[in-house]
């Protein structure tokens, strides 16, 4: 059965499910529901605890033997299987499913795993822990940035603290979507907060810039358009020492996938085989953001970005006048929808 994360502490006041399982990609909050049951058992008596994690070669036979074997110190246990790759496998789904068929008294399975994909929740293992009678499955969905101001605040008004809006904004930018580092900032201001107060100059004073920048990252911002984000994510890249040669390979490898694309669509090839055919084939996760960024520019256009691209790798390696980051700006620029012409200066 599914259960929602905000109904988990009303739920754990009765009585407990054989099997839970936590799924999703926002290691945060997974980590705080795991936390929230591991806490109810021990109130509970289970007191013995065992950890299985899944890895290439993991003998799922464990599983099944620790079930079926007698706890020597507890009447209670609890078993947590953590399985980061959200794929048990063949012998993984059978081991699971015989387990979720019969599990054992007086034993609680906490389940973690990421975010399962249309077609894995489709399988007979996923499907048994989704709508089991004596499952509770809890998928974890992440806080966006339109949610994460308020998230933001919530947890402040839980550690007893007040906030401005403006402080409250400050604080969602500068963590970039990061909600362990948003709860450790939030932590620290508990600190240095006067009567419970947080202004701006308190958290700009405490909170370190603690947004993650990533070439990864940096791709999907360029592709969604969004011009401003793209640029802050490449100052960041070049403050914490990435060297211009990683960034053009990630925008390169992009820009040769879309010329690719928009050039057999153009040719009357449908977007959807042009994805399928790509290499490596664009995922389906991805191509709503590839979608978007092919509206933005003709396959002639997205070819003459290319050349620039091969400009900055001159600029790199000396072979041409001007300066690489300022190339991969304006690329970046250009690639978000900006019409600009390739900076050949020489400035630093």
């Amino acid at each position: 059965m599914k259960l929602n994360p905000a109904q988990l502490s009303k739920h754990l006041q009765g009585n407990l499910a054989s099997v839970y399982a936590i799924s999703g990609d926002e290691p945060l909050l997974c980590q705080e529901a795991c936390d929230t049951i591991r806490a109810a058992t021990r109130e509970l008596g289970f007191s013995e605890r065992q950890v299985f994690n899944v890895e290439s070669n993991f003998d799922w036979g464990n599983l099944l033997q620790a079930s079926a074997s007698l706890s020597l110190f507890a009447d209670k246990r609890l078993l947590e299987l953590r399985l980061p790759s959200g794929k048990p496998g063949d012998k993984g789904s059978a081991a699971l499913l015989e387990y979720l068929a019969r599990p054992p008294e007086d034993t609680v399975l906490l389940i973690s795993l990421p975010k399962l994909d249309g077609s894995t929740q489709k399988t007979k293992w996923a499907k048994a822990l989704i709508d089991g009678q004596q499952t509770q499955f809890m998928q974890i969905w992440p806080v966006d940035a339109h949610q994460l101001p308020q998230w933001i605040r919530q947890r402040m008004a839980q550690a007893g603290l007040s906030a401005s809006q403006e402080a409250v904004e400050m604080i969602a930018v500068r963590v970039e979507g990061n909600l362990l580092a948003a709860a450790q900032e939030i932590e620290k201001l508990k600190l240095l907060a006067i009567d419970g107060q947080v202004d701006v100059s308190t958290v700009h004073a405490a909170v370190a810039d603690s947004a993650r920048f990533d070439v990864f990252g940096l791709i999907d911002a360029t592709l969604n358009g969004e011009a401003a984000h793209a640029l802050r994510m490449l100052e960041g890249l070049r403050g914490e020492g990435v060297e211009p040669p990683v960034v053009l390979w990630a925008l390169a490898r992009e820009l040769r996938l879309l010329a690719n694309i928009a050039q057999q669509y153009s040719q009357g090839m449908p977007l959807e085989k042009a994805f399928s055919s790509a290499r490596p084939p664009v995922w389906d996760k991805r191509r709503p953001l590839v979608s978007k960024a092919l509206q933005r520019h003709s396959a002639a256009r997205w070819a003459l970005l290319l050349l620039d691209a091969q400009r900055i790798d001159a600029q790199i390696k000396g072979q041409a006048p001007g300066s690489p980051w300022s190339g991969l700006s304006l690329l970046t620029l250009n690639m978000c929808g900006q019409r600009l012409g390739l900076a050949t200066d020489a400035t630093p």
